[in-house]
């Protein structure tokens, strides 16, 4: 996958971007074939474990299909480190100027977090329209996005924080939504005990009950 996509492909290729915090680098790649075999490519791996980065770097070279980010971005010279690992795009919990210049520096497409009418301003000042809500429902869920449609009708989210496989489907509903993320697809407790095929399921029955969205 070319490093110059830009973050609405990565949105539109399907209505999940699984959030995935890996404990040990080496549930990466297995847990990367189980969630493409069940039909979702586009995989965050968040910066919140030590080998979040080894993973990733594993995940691009080994796993066929994967478009493989790095969620939790929050400083600029993660960027390049994450560039290096091998992602094609980068996910943030928010956004700052630096966070923009390490975007722009390094040429990774971001997908930036805002939770206010205020950061969607300043996010469209920096020149992002596709953005993250989040935490999702804890800014107001379903209603704040309504809210949102109107003052902002050339934004597009994904709403993150709070979305679960009995609330995904309103979310995907509103017409500023192009994909959600969560993280119910890769439990902590099935990639410790290496349920990759029970992943696989989740995986599908995701797509499955989401593709109609």
């Amino acid at each position: 996958m070319s490093k110059t996509m830009q973050v609405i492909d990565v949105m539109g290729d399907g209505p999940l971007i699984p959030v995935l915090t890996i404990e040990k680098p080496e549930y990466g790649v297995p847990l990367a074939k189980a969630l493409v075999a069940g039909g979702i490519r586009v995989l965050e791996i968040t910066l919140r474990t030590a080998g979040a980065l080894e993973a990733t770097r594993a995940i691009a070279e080994q796993v066929e299909g994967a478009i493989v980010g790095v969620g939790t971005m929050t400083k600029k010279e993660e960027f390049r480190l994450a560039l290096d690992a091998g992602a094609v795009f980068a996910v943030s919990p928010g956004l700052t100027s630096e966070l923009v210049a390490g975007a722009r520096d390094s040429g990774l497409p971001l997908l930036p977090g805002v939770m206010t009418p205020s950061d969607v301003i300043e996010a469209k000042a920096a020149g992002f329209h596709e953005l993250k809500l989040f935490p999702a429902q804890v800014a107001g869920g379903v209603a704040m996005l309504k809210a949102l449609a109107g003052p902002f009708p050339d934004v597009r989210f994904c709403p993150t924080g709070g979305v679960t496989p009995d609330n995904a489907l309103e979310f995907l509903a509103q017409p500023n939504v192009v994909c959600v993320g969560g993280s119910w697809v890769a439990p902590p407790a099935l990639m410790a005990a290496g349920e990759w095929d029970k992943i696989t399921q989740l995986a599908r029955a995701a797509v499955q009950a989401l593709k109609s969205s």
